[in-house]
């Protein structure tokens, strides 16, 4: 019944606002807040289907909608994340070296990370905090947010407008792309490591 009711609540919010509507929710989405972009570009696919919307403008306000939403929790966990840490972190077994090492992670492998997190269910939703609180370039935030979005959004946006007046399909079968978009980062990950070990050996063997 929460599920209906959110869905119902998505596609009246954006029958009513438009391309205004799309970009808060998908900025909702890229914050912690219960609104699934499964729901959300799928609808707005259709709606392209329909002749209401296009793909030119969904894919603007959609990214943008998903850029503002990474920034404000980028800006949380920049300026509230190590105060909080600092004053709550015992009670969540966090510590400044934990912070020091995210900052590090950031630095190092901030782009690669950011760009994945867009596929996966959930870390989307958080992983702009973590790169704030690592004091992530925010130009390299900013540049890979908006490709990761774009390519995630539209690839939603395309199933909707194939599916038109199924479009709800995909919520329904969301689990099975969230295991594709696992699979998918596993593959990813599984090559990065690959990639380092190879060059490990290189080094030692050159060495």
């Amino acid at each position: 019944m929460i599920v209906e009711y959110i869905i119902n609540l998505i596609v009246q919010f954006m029958e009513i606002l438009g391309y205004p509507g799309l970009l808060i929710l998908m900025a909702l989405e890229s914050m912690i807040a219960p609104v699934p972009s499964e729901v959300v570009m799928p609808f707005a696919g259709f709606l392209i289907a329909e002749g209401k919307f296009t793909f030119l403008m969904v894919a603007i306000f959609s990214t943008l909608g998903s850029m503002m939403g990474s920034l404000i929790s980028y800006w949380l966990g920049l300026f509230g994340g190590r105060k909080f840490v600092n004053k709550f972190g015992k009670y969540l077994l966090l510590d400044e070296s934990h912070l020091d090492w995210t900052e590090k992670w950031f630095e190092r492998k901030g782009e690669k990370t950011i760009f994945i997190s867009r596929f996966v269910p959930i870390v989307r939703h958080l992983i702009s905090i973590p790169a704030g609180i690592g004091k992530m370039n925010l130009k390299k935030f900013i540049l890979y947010t908006v490709v990761g979005a774009l390519i995630w959004n539209m690839f939603l946006v395309y199933l909707g407008f194939k599916l038109k007046q199924r479009w709800e399909l995909i919520h329904e079968y969301s689990p099975q792309l969230d295991i594709l978009a696992g699979i998918i980062l596993l593959i990813v990950i599984g090559y990065f490591i690959y990639r380092h070990v190879k060059q490990t050996k290189i080094k030692r063997i050159s060495s």
